[in-house]
């Protein structure tokens, strides 16, 4: 069942304008969180140096593969299945991560577990991007931001916006460091990470 994200088709044009930067000198990409399927089939469209690899959930798998198979790009893969805090990450080296609002709707030590995981897979001098509202300083950046999160914790609380310091000292554990944090509308950020070259 192809399903249908207003979100998606909002933020895809500022998002792939920072992609098109920050992703151009990477040749395999693996979306993390890939919902829909409707940015996979878009950044695919339009960035076709790249091998798009979505993934996610099984549950979602329908939609991605609805989208996949409407779009037939050559250049987009077929969904992996990946739950981020389990043990069995898929064994494909990639030189780019893109993950777009993930972190504020997991559990912390998802958000651990996903982080951990980048660090692991991606090759030297590899780029993840990470697209979403975050808190800075410990306090939101908009009245917008803070009913969202409060909206976010009633449903799930162990889910909610981020500190971007926590994630920053997180990545650093798994080697990856801060390149680039970029405004995005609507109150969101994209920030770039990127391996250490040796």
């Amino acid at each position: 069942m192809k399903h249908y994200s207003e979100a998606c088709e909002e933020n895809k044009d500022p998002i792939l304008a920072v992609l098109r930067r920050e992703l151009a000198d990477c040749r395999s990409v693996l979306e993390i969180g890939s919902g829909t399927g409707q940015h996979a089939v878009y950044f695919s469209r339009h960035l076709p140096h790249l091998t798009w690899q979505p993934s996610d959930l099984e549950i979602n798998h329908a939609s991605i593969n609805a989208w996949r198979d409407e779009a037939a790009l050559a250049n987009l893969l077929p969904p992996l299945i990946l739950d981020v805090a389990g043990d069995h990450w898929p064994d494909c080296p990639v030189d780019g991560v893109f993950s777009a609002n993930t972190t504020h709707i997991m559990a912390w030590p998802a958000v651990v577990a996903m982080i951990t995981g980048i660090g692991a897979i991606l090759e030297t001098g590899g780029v993840f991007c990470l697209y979403g509202p975050f808190n800075y300083n410990r306090r939101y950046t908009s009245d917008s931001n803070a009913r969202f999160d409060l909206w976010l914790k009633q449903r799930d609380p162990q889910s909610g916006l981020r500190n971007i310091e926590d994630l920053v000292e997180l990545a650093s554990a798994s080697g990856l460091y801060l390149k680039q944090d970029y405004p995005m509308p609507v109150n969101n950020r994209l920030l770039v990470w990127k391996t250490a070259v040796e």
